[in-house]
């Protein structure tokens, strides 16, 4: 394929930049660019402007728009404005409180129709090109989408004479969230309550469909309401939509171009393309947030950011782990760390047993590199700050023994004893009422024509009632579901598990999948495997309302727990529903996933060959593994993918494969102790089907010993056993059906 000019001058503005600025850099565009003057032209101003933005974000404290800082209006540049004391519609300019990268912020005075003042924003002249307009106006629009007590309120908008666009905001006097906390010396408790307020303000946002971006201190205003502080947050200069249609143009940058604070980006925003951010990329920042409010300072130092160079900012922010926040406290010289634990009201020691622990899981679950590891919405990392100021235990910290002991069944059996009466007296109710309304049909059969027609009225109301009585059901339901959420979050799981017993389907949401797959593992850590049972079937029929379904995380957790529970014909149930789902896609994951729920239990001739696809499409994408495995590239995915072709080949009496792809597994040095365990149970069976008894029984003893300890007397998982539950399952399973085969073949050398 021909390269574009585009292309060739981003590859050599991308080989400049590892050039340190001066004549070697100047010597390679010389050689590059020839006699082409206009590439030569183009490639230095992009170097200038990349050496601009090294500038700008020198400093972490800089924003596209700030409403109010803490600066005094004498000391901000009022002076020779020409702005000042002019007048656009019925506001009247009074002083320069703050400028950005486009425009200027100024109080203003509103004359009518009524009189207060107001932050006024307005393009700065010279800057009023298509792209920067169109930012403006993608930014009120953000703002105007938004009403929450926490966020400033947009109160007005339009241009001025000269075509300039504007609009017109709350005024919020304060000073950012750190410099408040700090300044009022205010504890780690008091920080993380208004923490949760500003996570509350921007998950509102984000249900606006709207993305902020850039949240960092000077985008978080402290003011006071009644004496009490109340953050505000600002500057939605760079906000990006999820789901509303703002000014697209407002949200398309260069690859070049990078948007928001170093300091408190996302590693995907490092990547440069802003097309697959979600909300979880303000989670991180506000992780940072709270990695500051909590150390005073972000767990990247800014002026470092600044000097390392754009290519080596934007390789820290994707690759380099921060230390812990009680890490860095513990690094700090014990002046210093006695200084930061004044401006918390507390001491040096204390403020690191406040950190450890619960709020060092918080900060680590809300910044992780991986996005499918943060909190799933801001409201869960509210939720989880506030479990941690009424001291519950907090979601990004795994439950104890002492957890499970707080919730007995004490105060449940009067519940459960009435939700017994009730079932008694619903059925014995249908029971009558079922009687009585045959009873009826059978008179009404003997009236004439009139009661008849008076009949099918009757029918038409009954239908309609059950329509009605079946949405009031799916709304109890929903209803249900939400406050099941709030128990969990209150730690109350038989409350919440009881509440949602019985709840008929209803369309799956995200929440809702959540409330029952934690009950269902809840059920699992307890060892109650017909309940767990119960509510993985329901969370994986919930799942298949979606469409795009495929073989989810779900169906490996329902799958094992049903044959745990002894329910075969449930599990049969649930294996022929997955068949008739999922037999005919070839996806990779939908193939891997099938085959390995499906076949843990022996399987009929007839599923064998239903299965075949799935299995050579799961063997077909291990075609290139020995390729991988001789340049050390394995991925792990493939190692996953290993059991599952080594469980297939040996359903469908390929023995000698089953043997070769568990082998391949085990000497996978990525490979966790729980699938270790289910390759090493899959390698004595496939040993023993090719008659090499001996070797069979061998592996066996060892494997034997590795899956029993992971599991309690009462055959519950050990809460310690390390790897994923529903694989120490899967083992176990297997384990039991090579027992079976092994033991009961006599020693080499002894008579049958």
């Amino acid at each position: 394929m021909t390269e574009t000019p585009y292309q060739r001058e981003q590859q050599l503005y991308d080989k400049a930049l590892e050039i340190a600025p001066g004549p070697a850099r100047q010597a390679f565009l010389d050689a590059a660019c020839g006699d082409d003057a206009t590439l030569h032209a183009a490639l230095t101003g992009l170097l200038v402007s990349n050496a601009a933005a090294d500038a700008f974000f020198a400093d972490g404290s800089h924003t596209l728009v700030q409403l109010v800082t803490s600066i005094p209006p004498d000391e901000l540049a009022n002076e020779g404005n020409p702005a000042i004391g002019t007048s656009i519609g019925p506001y009247q300019i009074v002083e320069l409180i703050g400028e950005g990268g486009c425009g200027s912020v100024f109080v203003a005075e509103q004359t009518q129709p009524l009189r207060r003042r107001v932050a006024l924003k307005i393009i700065r002249v010279g800057m009023d090109t298509k792209a920067v307009v169109a930012r403006f106006e993608a930014e009120r629009q953000a703002l105007a989408l938004m009403d929450h007590p926490h966020i400033a309120q947009v109160l007005d908008a339009g241009t001025t004479q000269t075509g300039l666009p504007y609009f017109v905001m709350e005024l919020v006097h304060g000073s950012s969230i750190t410099r408040y906390c700090d300044e009022h010396m205010l504890t780690i408790a008091e920080r993380l309550r208004l923490l949760v307020q500003v996570c509350n303000a921007i998950q509102h946002a984000h249900q606006k469909g709207v993305i902020h971006r850039d949240i960092k201190p000077s985008n978080i205003l402290i003011t006071l309401h009644d004496g009490q502080p109340v953050p505000k947050v600002i500057d939605f200069g760079i906000a990006k939509t999820t789901n509303i249609p703002l000014n697209e143009i407002a949200l398309l940058t260069h690859d070049a171009q990078l948007l928001g604070t170093p300091a408190y980006m996302s590693p995907e925003q490092a990547d440069r393309n802003g097309q697959g951010l979600d909300t979880r990329s303000d989670i991180y920042s506000l992780g940072v947030l709270l990695y500051e409010l909590l150390t005073g300072r972000p767990p990247f130092d800014p002026a470092e950011l600044a000097s390392s160079g754009m290519s080596e900012l934007l390789r820290t922010l994707r690759e380099t782990e921060p230390p812990l926040p009680s890490a860095l406290l513990g690094s700090l010289a014990p002046e210093a760390l006695a200084d930061l634990a004044r401006c918390r009201a507390t001491e040096g020691s204390a403020l690191l047993g406040a950190v450890r622990g619960d709020l060092d899981w918080i900060t680590s679950k809300a910044m992780a590199k991986d996005r499918s590891r943060r909190y799933e919405s801001t409201h869960g990392f509210a939720a989880d700050l506030a479990r941690h100021l009424a001291h519950e235990p907090v979601v990004a910290r795994p439950p104890t023994r002492r957890y499970v002991l707080q919730k007995l069944v004490h105060r449940n059996r009067g519940l459960f004893a009435s939700v017994a009466v009730m079932v008694a007296i619903l059925v014995i109710a249908t029971g009558v009422s079922t009687r009585l309304y045959w009873r009826e049909r059978e008179a009404r059969q003997s009236l004439s024509k009139a009661t008849e027609l008076q009949t099918s009225l009757r029918e038409e109301a009954d239908r309609r009632r059950k329509q009605a009585d079946q949405l009031r059901l799916q709304a109890e339901a929903r209803e249900a579901i939400t406050k099941a959420v709030v128990l969990l979050r209150c730690g109350d799981f038989p409350a919440a598990d009881a509440l949602v017993s019985g709840a008929p389907l209803i369309q799956p949401t995200p929440e809702g999948a959540d409330v029952f797959r934690r009950l269902g593992e809840w059920h699992v850590a307890h060892g109650r495997w017909r309940a767990a049972a119960a509510r993985f079937s329901y969370l994986v029929e919930v799942n298949a309302l979606d469409g795009s379904d495929i073989p989810s995380m779900d169906h490996l957790r329902a799958g094992p727990v049903l044959i745990q529970s002894g329910d075969v014909t449930g599990f049969e149930n649930f294996r022929r529903k997955m068949l008739g789902r999922f037999v005919g896609k070839a996806d990779v994951i939908c193939a891997e996933r099938s085959v390995k729920v499906m076949l843990l239990v022996p399987a009929s001739a007839a599923l064998m060959r239903q299965l075949d696809p799935l299995i050579e499409a799961s063997v077909a994408s291990l075609t290139d593994f020995d390729v991988h495995a001789s340049s050390g590239s394995v991925y792990e995915s493939e190692v996953w993918r290993m059991d599952s072709v080594a469980l297939g080949e040996y359903r469908r009496g390929n023995f000698a494969q089953a043997e070769n792809w568990a082998r391949k597994c085990l000497a996978s040095a990525t490979i966790d102790e729980s699938r270790q365990a289910c390759a090493r149970v899959l390698l004595v069976l496939a040993l023993h089907q090719q008659a090499r008894h001996d070797e069979a029984r061998a592996e066996l003893e060892p494997v034997s010993r590795l899956i029993l300890a992971k599991f309690t007397q009462d055959q519950r998982i050990d809460e310690n056993a390390g790897g994923w539950w529903p694989d120490w399952l899967i083992a176990r399973i297997l384990l039991r059906e090579a027992e079976t085969l092994v033991l009961s073949e006599p020693l080499a050398g002894t008579a049958r």
